[in-house]
């Protein structure tokens, strides 16, 4: 069938984010930051629907609670995810999170914490919080919405604050079978660790971007996946759920302006 859909950066991302959660069955799915959460909202509602989300609360969901003022929806509640048991999905590997992080190295690993030296930084942020028993205990993605070489740092993050696939970080009574990195989810494009060695890969190129010009903005060397290729428009159900998602266009606000090569876009499907 072939259907005719406008789209923008942030829906584009919002439909890649949520593929990042395919098949991941009963796990707490978090997303954090609107477009993350919309990603996972809509894996939920569409190809994944075990995920199991909270009201960002302490109470779990049917389904995914709408961004931004609720008026008059009623939340369909279905149990009880205290703090507590929160912890227990984070220890026993029944999470996948979606975080941003502020510099992401060629190994992974991510920082959340300065920039800079760590004992004079040029900017000091909120520290690595729950971070390192995150990264190491469950699968992680990463949302990074502006693509360039102050995010994707040459060398390693300014500060470790979540473990990567750096082998002189590990040793060898380190449980690592937990840990895992699915996807990157930039502006410009989608990675993921697919690699030898788990270098990190090209998946996928947004609309109207090169693979030279995801390169140039890296500090280090990417490699393209065998079947890479632009990554998948939106559909029209998949936009009618975001939209349903985000009543108020939140997502609108997390993207100032869409990066040189991508506009909204028609799409035949």
């Amino acid at each position: 069938m072939t259907t005719n859909c406008e789209f923008t950066l942030a829906e584009l991302m919002i439909v890649a984010a949520s593929e990042a959660f395919r098949g991941d069955g009963e796990i707490l799915a978090s997303g954090l930051g609107i477009i993350p959460r919309l990603g996972a909202s809509l894996a939920k509602m569409t190809h994944t629907p075990e995920l199991l989300m909270t009201d960002s609360e302490s109470l779990l969901v049917e389904e995914p609670i709408p961004v931004g003022p609720r008026g008059d929806y009623v939340p369909k509640y279905s149990g009880y995810m205290s703090f507590e048991r929160v912890f227990e999905c984070v220890w026993g590997g029944k999470r996948h999170a979606m975080i941003g992080p502020t510099q992401v190295d060629r190994f992974g690993q991510t920082n959340l914490s300065v920039v800079g030296d760590y004992n004079k930084p040029k900017v000091a942020m909120l520290g690595v919080r729950g971070l390192p028993g995150n990264s190491i205990n469950h699968i992680n993605s990463l949302f990074v919405p502006s693509h360039n070489t102050r995010a994707f740092v040459a060398g390693e993050v300014d500060m470790v604050s979540g473990v990567g696939y750096n082998p002189a970080r590990w040793t060898e009574d380190m449980r690592q079978d937990l840990m895992e990195i699915r996807h990157i989810v930039t502006n410009i494009c989608v990675m993921d660790f697919g690699g030898p060695d788990h270098a990190i890969r090209v998946r996928s190129l947004h609309p109207g971007v090169t693979f030279e010009e995801v390169q140039a903005n890296t500090g280090f060397e990417l490699l393209k996946a065998p079947d890479m290729g632009e990554t998948a428009h939106p559909t029209a159900e998949q936009l009618a759920i975001i939209a349903q998602l985000d009543p108020h266009n939140l997502r609108a606000r997390q993207l100032k302006d869409n990066p040189p090569g991508i506009r909204t876009a028609s799409t035949e499907q």
